[in-house]
C-alpha cells in the first residue's frame, strides 16, 4: 500500500502508485475541522474522480464528534474507506492534541474511534506509531481498542511519536500487535527494498505492508517488490527511458491537476526526487527549481533525462565494443 503522505500523495500520485503495482493508495490527511470543507486545498485532498478502487480517504483531528462528521462527510462524497491518523508526528498536528499525540490519551483515542466507526457505513482503518515515546509504546493496547471500537484494519509505523524518522524503524512492537488481535495488521516505516519487504512481512508476521518516502521518485517500487514476493527474483531496474516516461506522464497529471502555477510548484519536489542519484542532478535541479512556467520546466526536465539516455547508451556502446574485443 501507498501511506498517506501530506502535500505528497494527491490524487495523480495515488494514481501512478496503483498502476504501478500499489494494492491501496490513501489520501492526505484532511483536518476534521468542518469550516475547512470547503477550502480549494482540501477539496482537492479528497478528489478520487476517476481513481482506481477502493478510494480511502485519511482524516486527523481530536475531537470524537468533529471526527464523526468529518467520517460522514466524506462517505457521503465517496469515501469507500475512511481512514484516521493517529500516526503523524509534525509538531503542527500533535500540538493541537491529534495525530500521534493521541496515543497518550487512552481514553479519548476509544471514544474518537468509537465515534467514527459508528458514524458511517464503510470500513473504517487506523494508522498509528509504536507508541508516544520509547519508554511508552502502547502500541498493543490501541490495537485492542481499536479491535474493540471495530476498526477494519491497523496500519503501525515502526517508530514513536517521539522518534519522529531518526533513527531505524523497530518491528518488535508491531509483531507483538499482529499477535494481540484478529484484524490485519500492516506494517510500516523503513521498507525500501525487496529484501527489507521479505523480511518485514517473515520477522512480524502483518498482512500487508505500507510504504511511504520509498516510492518518491521510484513509483514503481510496489510492482518491484510485488515481482519479488511473488517469483523470489528481481526486476532489472528501470531504464532512464523509461522513468523519464513515468515522470514525464506524472508532470502532465500534476500541471492538469493543479493548474500552472501550483502545478509547477509541486512538480518540483517529484523532479527532485526522480533525479536523485543521477550524474549532475545536483546541477538540473538548481536550474528546474528556478522556472516558474509548465513549458520551461518540461524543456529542462526533458533536456536532462535526454543526456542521461545519451550517456547511458555510449556507455552501454563502450561496453559491448569491449565484450566483442
Amino acid at each position: 500500500m501507498l501511506a498517506p503522505m501530506a502535500g505528497v500523495t494527491d490524487r495523480p500520485f495515488r494514481q501512478l502508485c496503483k498502476r504501478l503495482g500499489a494494492g491501496m493508495a490513501v489520501s492526505e490527511m484532511i483536518s476534521s475541522n468542518s469550516l475547512l470543507y470547503g477550502s480549494k486545498k482540501t477539496l482537492r485532498r479528497a478528489n478520487h474522480d476517476g481513481e482506481i478502487e477502493p478510494r480511502s480517504v485519511q482524516i486527523a483531528g481530536s475531537d470524537p464528534a468533529m471526527m464523526a462528521e468529518a467520517a460522514k462527510h466524506n462517505a457521503d462524497n465517496g469515501a469507500q474507506i475512511v481512514d484516521i491518523n493517529m500516526g503523524c508526528p509534525a509538531k503542527k498536528v500533535c500540538n493541537v492534541m491529534a495525530g500521534s499525540a493521541l496515543l497518550q490519551d487512552e481514553d479519548l483515542v476509544t471514544r474518537i474511534l468509537d465515534a467514527v466507526v459508528n458514524a458511517v457505513d464503510i470500513p473504517v482503518t487506523l494508522k498509528i506509531r509504536t507508541g508516544w515515546e520509547p519508554e511508552n509504546r502502547n502500541g498493543v493496547t490501541i490495537a485492542r481498542i481499536a479491535e474493540q471500537a471495530g476498526i477494519q484494519a491497523l496500519a503501525v509505523h515502526g517508530r514513536t511519536r517521539a522518534c519522529a524518522y531518526r533513527g531505524d524503524a523497530e518491528y518488535e512492537t508491531i509483531a507483538a500487535i499482529k499477535q494481540a488481535v484478529n484484524i490485519p495488521i500492516i506494517a510500516n516505516g523503513d521498507i525500501t527494498t525487496p529484501e527489507k519487504a521479505k523480511q518485514v512481512l517473515e520477522q512480524t508476521g502483518v498482512d500487508a505492508l505500507m510504504i511511504g518516502r520509498a516510492a518518491q521518485g521510484r513509483p514503481w517500487i510496489f510492482n518491484t517488490i510485488n515481482h519479488y514476493l511473488t517469483t523470489g527474483h528481481h526486476l532489472d531496474e528501470p531504464e532512464i527511458s523509461e522513468i523519464s516516461a513515468i515522470m514525464l506522464d506524472h508532470l502532465e497529471r500534476l500541471y492538469e491537476f493543479y493548474g500552472e502555477y501550483i502545478g509547477v510548484r509541486m512538480a518540483r519536489k517529484h523532479i527532485s526526487w526522480y533525479s536523485k542519484g543521477q550524474t549532475a542532478g545536483g546541477i538540473f535541479r538548481q536550474a528546474v527549481n528556478r522556472v516558474d512556467s509548465v513549458e520551461q520546466q518540461l524543456a529542462l526536465t526533458r533536456e536532462f533525462f535526454e543526456q542521461l539516455q545519451e550517456a547511458s547508451h555510449r556507455a552501454s556502446q563502450s561496453s559491448n565494443i569491449e565484450a566483442a574485443a
